[in-house]
C-alpha cells in the first residue's frame, strides 16, 4: 500500500489511477482526476481490510470536491461532487 497522503483544507490532491485486486472502496470513475481536500473527516479504521475480516489500520479519510465538469463532459458548468476518500488512495497533485 502507498504510503498515506497527510492534507489540509484546500490541498489540491489527485486520486490514484490504481487498480489492486480486492475490495475497492474508491469509484473508478474518480481514478486520474484532481480535487481539493474540502476537509478533514479524521482516522477512521481501513474498509479494504475490514472487507476481509482484517484489522484496519486507521487511516485519515478525506472529503474531496471535483468539478464535476472534469469527470463527465456534458456536466452542468459549475456543478461539484464530493466524494469520501481515504488518505493511501489521494497524492498531491
Amino acid at each position: 500500500m502507498p504510503t498515506p497522503l497527510h492534507a489540509e483544507p484546500g490541498t489540491r490532491v489527485r486520486v490514484r489511477d490504481w487498480a489492486p485486486p480486492g475490495h475497492i472502496r474508491t469509484p473508478a470513475y474518480l481514478r486520474g482526476h484532481i480535487g481539493t481536500v474540502e476537509r478533514v473527516l479524521g482516522p477512521f479504521p481501513n474498509p479494504e481490510d475490514l472487507a476481509y475480516r482484517r484489522p484496519g489500520a486507521p487511516l485519515p479519510l478525506y472529503r474531496v470536491r471535483f468539478a464535476a465538469s472534469d469527470l463527465w463532459p456534458d456536466a452542468t458548468p459549475g456543478d461539484t461532487l464530493e466524494a469520501e476518500i481515504y488518505a493511501h488512495w489521494l497524492e498531491d497533485a
